[in-house]
């Protein structure tokens, strides 16, 4: 009797000794898992957004002084874009985008500003709302019937788009966008055009 009370008594200690251990093994995981942060990105996720919306001109500057009157009639056109992210992480990215404006004048004619370029920015995320921020330089053909000009442009834009699913994202994108034409054979000619647009954003992740 006294043998199995013995050894009652060694496997009772046995298991304690187990069930303590196992549980202070469950709290150290779950402290770890306390401390995970789950990123939305990582670097080498990417996206493809393509945009359709309307462009409005602002203002053209010649010589430093405002153009009270310009060939843009009426003053609203539309514009489209492609465009490729890379992400660093999170928050930073590096791409490109392909662009194209097109603003009918008082002449029932159209001027067409095909744009490609570079495009850096950052973003914030707030639940499944993402907020990204961008600066494109690049370079931009401009044509209006047989006339053409070949320069350069830069845009800052910013965008809201939900989190549909894992791949979709939607919402509204809108930029500022500066397109100089600098002719140096006849500078008094030189203008600067600025524009806003404003588009629906359709950006797939992958």
């Amino acid at each position: 009797m006294q043998k199995a009370s013995a050894l009652f008594l060694i496997l009772f200690l046995g298991f304690s000794v187990m069930l303590f251990a196992q549980d202070e093994n469950e709290a150290e995981v779950e402290q770890d898992w306390d401390d995970f942060k789950y990123e939305l990105y990582s670097e080498g996720d990417q996206t493809f957004s393509i945009a359709l919306g309307v462009a409005f001109p602002t203002l053209f500057i010649n010589q430093g002084e405002k153009v009270k009157k310009h060939n843009i009639d009426p003053p609203i056109g539309g514009t489209g874009a492609l465009s490729y992210a890379y992400y660093f992480n999170s928050h930073f990215f590096l791409g490109g985008e392909i662009s194209l404006l097109f603003l009918p004048t008082i002449s029932d004619n159209t001027v067409f500003i095909t744009s490609m370029g570079a495009k850096l920015g950052t973003q914030f995320i707030l639940g499944r709302f993402e907020f990204p921020l961008s600066l494109a330089l690049g370079m931009t053909l401009q044509t209006y019937l047989d006339l053409g000009y070949f320069g350069y442009y830069m845009k800052a834009g910013g965008s809201a788009l939900f989190r549909a699913t894992h791949e979709w994202s939607f919402g509204l994108a809108s930029n500022f966008c500066w397109y100089p034409q600098w002719i140096k054979k006849e500078p008094k000619k030189n203008v600067d055009a600025f524009f806003v647009d404003l588009a629906l954003v359709a950006r797939y992740h992958f």
